[in-house]
């Protein structure tokens, strides 16, 4: 297993199996995404969209907070037009790294997710929280909505439960994220790994190139209309039954079988 690589608050590992770990690894801070962490995730996305051998990210973090959004002394120390552009620009750009990833992304909640730090959590394709994690849009308490956190928000659930969130700043909790769709599955601290592995398991079994595919296409098709999604839905599904996979997929359900996947 190659060794930990650590970034400006951020590990990175990555196992044989192709699995990346990220770390955010500033808890005094409660992780906030500074802009020395958002250039360290983004530098270790860009390395994974590159690894033609990545399976699957978990996305974690250390301490009592998963992430408490971005950091507001950095942001009050230059109140700037420009600066601000800058760097919910450079957050945009992470964030979208997230979904233009040709492989999933677990985000491991262990703590309290609140403003950019709840965006992360709706960012990512999928989410297993602690049963005592809270999860909260509430930059209106300063004066600020969270605008960008509403982007992925609105897309994990309904416009008034996002609404209401955003407009009051108030938070939920584990079991209302789940009902919500904000996470995937809630569990107590101590099954949190397991949870996660179990999701992992579950992708490094399928073929990496279907995973791809669909994934790409899930985005897509969602910002489409019905005809051009459906349109685009069916050029995604004849060019993945081409690939070997999808072949052998098939006539190993045909020869009841399990298939052998060429990656």
């Amino acid at each position: 297993m190659p060794l930990p690589q650590f970034t400006d608050g951020l590990l990175h590992e990555r196992d044989a199996l192709g699995v990346h770990r990220l770390t955010l690894n500033s808890p005094a801070s409660f992780n906030t995404l500074s802009e020395a962490m958002l250039d360290a995730l983004q530098q270790a996305l860009n390395a994974i969209a590159q690894d033609e051998q990545a399976r699957v990210v978990v996305l974690g973090a250390a301490g009592k907070a998963f992430c408490a959004g971005h950091n507001l002394k950095e942001m009050r120390a230059q109140p700037e037009l420009a600066y601000y552009q800058k760097l919910f620009a450079q957050c945009s750009r992470m964030m979208l790294s997230i979904q233009n990833l040709p492989v999933p992304v677990i985000a491991r909640v262990q703590g309290l997710a609140t403003a950019a730090g709840c965006q992360l959590v709706a960012q990512c394709d999928l989410a297993v929280s602690v049963d005592t994690a809270r999860f909260g849009v509430n930059g209106i308490d300063v004066g600020l909505f969270c605008a960008t956190p509403s982007v992925p928000l609105v897309r994990n659930m309904h416009a008034k439960q996002a609404m209401e969130m955003l407009l009051t700043g108030g938070f939920i909790s584990a079991d209302e994220a789940r009902g919500r769709g904000l996470v995937n599955r809630v569990c107590a601290a101590s099954e949190l790994d397991a949870q996660v592995d179990e999701l992992v398991s579950a992708i490094l079994s399928k073929p990496r190139e279907a995973v791809r595919l669909g994934k790409a296409l899930f985005y897509q098709q969602r910002e489409m209309g019905i005809a051009a999604a459906y349109q685009l839905a069916g050029q995604t599904m004849a060019c993945n039954m081409v690939h070997d996979d999808a072949q052998e997929g098939v006539l190993a359900f045909i020869e009841k079988r399990t298939p052998t996947w060429r990656a």
